[in-house]
């Protein structure tokens, strides 16, 4: 299986990466918290745009992203804006999602870009194939904050996002019930085992779910979210414990 290689991280060998994310809404909240996480365990950092309230404007996202880039060094930045229908906190036209993300990836500030999956095939594979061209990898996402679908649904959507040439294909879904985790969990280990050529990233939500964002390398999972301040989605816990179990288990397995 390939991995990727975003600055000095390995995203799909050893133990699962630990992504911490920005919710700030103000450029100055953003490099505050950015500026905090030098005490933290982190191994990648996740701009979640979507929160900023400038960020309909192109040039303050690069300027910020540009700051942001600086503050935090060496350490690598995912570019997300979550869209309202999957759970974010702006909705945003399908052409200006592309624009952003286009705008982003090219300006160099960032090492990843998030893309959501179902954003229709021809603007997710043209946002992909140009990012590449930036040198810019991508994440490609499905969230669903109501239920958890069916194993073979969740193994397709994974496979879809692979087929989109995404380097890591993420779903994230919510249980309504203990069983709906163990789903997830089933669904993650076929998909490493018999479909998955790059690494992929499975979470199951709230704190039914938490099991899931701490045993991700029993059953394929190469990269968790953890909280440092404030979480960025139900279930995240505080990202120093999440390290401990995360190493616990590394040295098991």
């Amino acid at each position: 299986m390939k991995t990727v290689q975003v600055r000095n991280v390995i995203i799909g060998e050893g133990r699962p990466k630990i992504c911490v994310p920005i919710v700030g809404q103000t450029k100055e909240e953003i490099l505050t918290e950015a500026g905090s996480f030098a005490e933290f365990p982190i191994d990648v950092v996740e701009w979640r745009a979507d929160w900023y309230e400038d960020v309909f404007d192109t040039d303050k996202v690069l300027e910020t992203a540009k700051e942001l880039n600086t503050v935090l060094k060496d350490t690598p930045i995912l570019f997300t804006f979550r869209t309202a229908k999957e759970g974010g906190e702006k909705a945003i036209s399908n052409e200006a999602y592309q624009n952003l993300n286009l705008a982003v990836a090219k300006s160099g500030f960032v090492d990843l870009i998030d893309v959501e999956a179902f954003t229709g095939d021809k603007i997710v594979t043209n946002i992909i194939s140009k990012a590449h061209d930036f040198n810019v990898k991508v994440v490609s996402s499905n969230h669903d904050f109501d239920k958890t679908p069916e194993k073979e649904e969740l193994i397709r959507r994974l496979c879809k996002m692979q087929e989109l040439d995404a380097d890591i294909p993420k779903i994230a879904v919510m249980p309504t019930c203990r069983r709906d985790v163990l789903m997830l969990l089933d669904a993650t280990l076929e998909m490493t085992e018999s479909y998955a050529d790059r690494p992929i990233i499975t979470m199951s939500m709230a704190g039914t779910g938490v099991i899931s964002r701490l045993a991700g390398e029993a059953f394929g999972s190469a990269l968790t979210f953890g909280a440092a301040t404030k979480a960025s989605a139900p279930g995240q816990i505080p990202v120093n414990e999440l390290k401990q179990v995360l190493d616990i288990l590394h040295k098991s397995l």
